[in-house]
């Protein structure tokens, strides 16, 4: 979804000539103006970005998006009919680029359409015992003493408290299968009020931040540089100050795919979509930004750690032998599974991971009231998501919101995650279908970006 506000261009196709033009200088000054401060050490962390670029360019990306390519997650299901329950707009996007083609049912691999959401294939006849008995109305003597146990870990599942987004019921009549690969994340067009108004309820409702203090660039408000704000971000705990920069990154993230997947041209006998240097320069560029662009990009790096350190904590839920990611074509389960346990271990050896144990530290009170309070702000980010006017954009904000919800549930259930058993179902830690497709996509979607940031710093290095 775009950030920015403005009226969209009747003609798509000549944006990019008309959008403001940025002054050119020497050569390499356009690149210093978007990355002069997106370098060495990141705020609240012992990495760098020059490390995380090799690592991710070179190392990561490329399994990355071999593995997305697979079945099992390129299929997601989600309702994009869910009304928005903060404010009454029922305005939809009239964009065909905002819209979202859902996939024919019979397309879904008999695995995952027949309902295979639990967390190994064999789990599911264990799960489908226990969900007899919840139909059945109680756990009863009748059942074995680990069926009994499986029946009330389902139920604490469904109902836990762990999680950090409000899911999608995927048994709801309006929840239907989307193909990732033919519904990409990029440029919609969708922009202007509707676009900002998301935004800004993310950011002054959600973000921890007194109403008195103005965030920079907001909109029709008196700018003081940013001074105030980041006084005020200083000054927070760590957890608040990370909340507002793991948004910040998302945010930054998904401007970089909006900006590198331009719609370029458009008619009646072709579309192209490419890299849209001036847009990016929009939203990144120092001068053009008044400061915030090098901010918003060093966010996304926080945000890039944050969800590696994620998947190196998983990987023992999914080492077990006895996980599958089921399709029901075995020779290829047993391929996406290696390739995924290549990547979690990939990501495990990283040298320089964010320490999550700062979070939540000393009283264990207080820190348990604010740990509640991330969530729950966390959650309502994922609420807003369905009042997103673009189908399109609906779709990857419900995706990449989920995704960072479920790699914030990973952070916080260390311990749970240690007590998990080499084999047999884990009862103490789950994650559903939905959420492995929602955490490997969203980070895919951070890969992406840094990834682009190379592409971008290369063409901006070559202007005047």
């Amino acid at each position: 979804m775009a950030a920015s506000s403005g009226l969209l261009l009747p003609v798509l196709g000549l944006a990019t000539f008309l959008l403001p033009v940025v002054a050119r200088g020497q050569p390499g000054a356009a690149e210093r103006r978007c990355f002069c401060q997106v370098t060495g050490h990141l705020d609240d962390c012992t990495c760098d970005v020059e490390t995380i670029d090799a690592f991710n360019n070179y190392k990561l990306f490329p399994r990355l998006n071999e593995l997305l390519e697979g079945d099992y997650f390129r299929y997601y299901k989600v309702n994009l009919k869910k009304p928005c329950p903060f404010w009454n707009d029922n305005s939809h996007c009239g964009i065909r680029d905002c819209a979202v083609k859902p996939c024919p049912s019979d397309k879904v691999p008999d695995g995952i359409r027949s309902g295979s959401y639990k967390y190994s294939e064999e789990a599911n006849s264990l799960a489908e015992e226990c969900e007899e008995a919840k139909r059945l109305g109680a756990v009863d003597g009748s059942l074995s003493e680990e069926t009994q146990q499986a029946v009330l870990q389902w139920t604490r599942h469904d109902d836990s408290s762990d999680s950090f987004c409000e899911a999608d019921d995927i048994y709801s009549p309006d929840a239907e299968y989307v193909d990732l690969l033919l519904n990409p994340e990029r440029y919609t067009g969708y922009k202007g009020p509707d676009a900002w108004k998301i935004w800004n309820s993310i950011y002054e409702e959600n973000c921890f931040k007194p109403h008195n203090v103005k965030r920079p660039l907001a909109s029709g408000r008196g700018d003081d540089g940013g001074h105030m704000f980041y006084k005020w971000l200083k000054g927070v705990c760590v957890e608040k100050r990370a909340f507002y920069k793991l948004i910040s990154g998302l945010h930054a993230s998904i401007n970089i795919h909006l900006s590198a997947r331009y719609l370029l041209q458009d008619t009646w006998s072709e579309k192209k979509w490419g890299p849209n240097v001036t847009e990016f320069q929009q939203r990144f560029d120092e001068v053009l930004t008044r400061g915030e662009g090098p901010r918003r990009l060093k966010n996304l790096y926080f945000l890039y750690l944050i969800e590696l350190r994620a998947l190196s904590k998983v990987l023992p839920f999914f080492e077990r032998p006895g996980f599958q990611l089921y399709t029901g074509n075995k020779s290829q389960d047993v391929e996406v599974k290696n390739l995924l346990l290549e990547i979690l271990h990939l990501a495990k050896s990283f040298p320089l991971h964010f320490d999550e144990n700062s979070f939540f530290a000393g009283n264990k009170k207080e820190a348990a009231k604010l740990k509640e309070e991330f969530r729950l702000h966390f959650k309502n980010i994922s609420k807003i998501m369905d009042c997103v006017g673009c189908f399109k954009c609906r779709l990857w904000g419900k995706l990449q919101t989920q995704g960072l919800g479920t790699a914030l549930k990973i952070l916080f259930s260390e311990n749970l995650i240690e007590k998990i058993p080499e084999s047999g179902p884990s009862y103490g830690f789950q994650l559903t279908r939905q959420e492995i497709v929602a955490l490997f996509n969203a980070f895919g979607r951070i890969s992406t970006s840094v990834r682009e940031l190379e592409n971008f710093r290369n063409i901006l290095r070559d202007m005047r």
